[in-house]
């Protein structure tokens, strides 16, 4: 027990702290109980240069690391501050305080921007005995591969020959006070901070600020015209108490198709309603196929794991678990329980949100095409589109709300120009019903893209209904195959270059939406070519442009 003097000024700390300085307080000593002051901590008592790099793809790794930055030049480090993009790999061997800043994507991959770095670590053997460094990784902890590129590059980096400063921070998708208290830790650490104290290493916590909501399906359509080759649903969901922006997201768990369950189930004979517990969750192991596991296109790692069991030789790919036992047959349904251990949970879908709740009250709206594609000459259909399309009125069940910081609404003064092609316009039917709703008096400019004007002209009535009452400004549209020379939303883009280049310079906010490749590359470079021939810029001013545009946060892109 505390003796009354040391009692009091704990209570006096508590109660004059805030709610972000008790939660560092509460890790910082947990972690100190449990792992004591860290012996890598480096002996030196000051610090005076240090780089800081991030590896980011949505662009939150590269707000952090900036404000690292800007922290420790108040603390009187000399700070070399870049994007694993641009990092010149030889300078490594130079090092001597190192941070990195990386979030995990798709399939546990580093971010685009930071392959090249991830590999350059991975596929050389170098001597980085005089680095001394520290990992921030970001995630999300739906996901079964939680922080994974962030986990390879600290282990990557120690086996090396380099120190680690402190224990890897893995940070939830919210961050903001578990990566801003590793931070204070690392500068405490370095004997950089004012207070300079032994600082104990952050304790690796998966906090989780998303709050599940359950949705009852209000009314689920085909927005498309019979002789469209596309089959694209406007769902309504109505959720009590939900709260979101326009700009993000939900994440769904779609559940796995009851044929395929069935299948499964019949091929191995095993008791559909035998309780296994996965997870501390006591579930039958219809549920558990049905509701939890991922059963469809497996990855190679998985597969590896399900030869071992089995002991059969089989090639590295991606294939269904129904056509893996069909083709490689467990012995019976109990070597199937040890298959179970070793399948990896139904990762979340993200979807964009099409709606306002300042326009439609208490309700999300998605726009979902169906993904369709043919495998081994069979058509098969996305996991997450195909259970979102089939929900039927009054189902009911369970998403979160996936904040996306790094695409939002200006103010309301400001123009802003929306492309989006397919369903790509989901995120702009929020914008454009969220500045009616608000009488945001910036104006707003449309360039939307499909197939068939008849057909595949999505929201067509409510759009021309903010042509005509003057929430949008200006609308473009491309339907490509109507004419016989394709048309896109980028050749729409260059016929109105003159006047889209006014608007940047006047200080518009430019967003994209829909698919990364190859839409969003090219409407980029004809984003590129416009600022060129209207900007009257060699071609290297007209990417520092664009590049200042995304610097300023006027050029956002939602992407898949």
């Amino acid at each position: 027990m505390l003796g009354d003097t040391k009692f009091k000024a704990l209570q006096e700390l508590i109660e004059g702290s805030t709610k972000e300085e008790l939660i560092w307080i509460n890790g910082y000593l947990e972690g100190f109980v449990q792992q004591g002051p860290s012996t890598e901590a480096l002996q030196k008592s000051t610090i005076h240069k240090m780089t800081i790099v991030y590896g980011t793809d949505t662009g939150n790794s590269k707000r952090l690391a900036s404000d690292f930055a800007v922290k420790a030049k108040k603390s009187g480090v000399n700070i070399k501050l870049g994007g694993l993009d641009q990092y010149r790999l030889n300078d490594l061997l130079k090092e001597e305080y190192f941070l990195v800043v990386i979030s995990t994507h798709g399939d546990g991959e580093p971010p685009a921007a930071a392959k090249k770095f991830y590999d350059y670590i991975h596929d050389n053997t170098i001597q980085l005995d005089k680095l001394n460094y520290a990992v921030l990784a970001l995630g999300d902890t739906a996901y079964p591969l939680f922080c994974k590129a962030g986990e390879d590059v600290d282990t990557r980096l120690r086996s090396l020959g380099a120190t680690r400063v402190l224990s890897l921070q893995k940070c939830d998708t919210d961050f903001e006070v578990d990566a801003h208290a590793w931070f204070e830790n690392v500068l405490t650490t370095l004997g950089s901070s004012p207070s300079a104290i032994p600082a104990a290493p952050v304790v690796r916590h998966k906090t989780s600020g998303k709050r599940n909501y359950t949705g009852t399906v209000l009314s689920n359509v085909n927005l498309n015209g019979k002789a469209s080759a596309k089959q694209t649903h406007h769902i309504e969901i109505e959720a009590e108490e939900v709260e979101y922006q326009p700009g993000d997201s939900i994440g769904i768990v779609p559940e796995n198709p009851v044929e395929i369950v069935g299948s499964v189930i019949q091929l191995v004979n095993i008791n559909p309603d035998k309780r296994i517990v996965y997870r501390q969750e006591e579930i039958t192991v219809f549920d558990l196929l049905k509701k939890k596991l991922n059963i469809v296109y497996l990855p190679e790692r998985v597969v590896r794991h399900y030869a071992a069991i089995v002991q059969q030789e089989i090639p590295s790919t991606h294939i269904d678990l129904l056509n893996l036992l069909k083709i490689y047959p467990v012995r019976d349904a109990a070597q199937f329980e040890e298959v179970m251990v070793i399948l990896e949970p139904i990762t979340p879908r993200l979807y964009s949100i099409a709606s306002s709740l300042m326009a439609h009250g208490g309700e999300v709206h998605l726009t979902v095409a169906r993904n369709c594609f043919a495998i081994n000459g069979e058509v098969g259909f996305g996991l997450g589109s195909d259970y979102l399309i089939n929900l039927k009125e009054n189902t009911k069940f369970e998403f979160y709300i996936h904040k996306n910081s790094q695409f939002r609404l200006p103010a309301a003064n400001v123009d802003v120009i929306m492309i989006g092609p397919g369903t790509g316009i989901a995120p702009f039917r929020s914008f454009i019903a969220e500045r009616d709703a608000t009488g945001a008096s910036g104006r707003n400019w449309l360039f939307f893209g499909n197939q068939h004007f008849e057909s595949d002209f999505l929201y067509q009535t409510e759009i021309q209904n903010y042509m005509s009452l003057g929430v949008l400004t200006r609308m473009n549209v491309a339907f490509s195959r109507d004419q016989q020379e394709k048309i896109y939303v980028q050749n729409k883009m260059e016929k109105e270059g003159a006047e889209l280049f006014r608007w940047l310079e006047s200080g518009a906010h430019l967003y994209v939406c829909g698919a990364k490749e190859p839409m969003s590359v090219d409407v980029e470079n004809s984003l590129l070519n416009i600022i060129e021939q209207f900007g009257n810029r060699s071609t290297e001013q007209a990417a520092a442009y664009l590049n200042k545009l995304k610097e300023d946060g006027r050029y956002q892109r939602d992407v898949y």
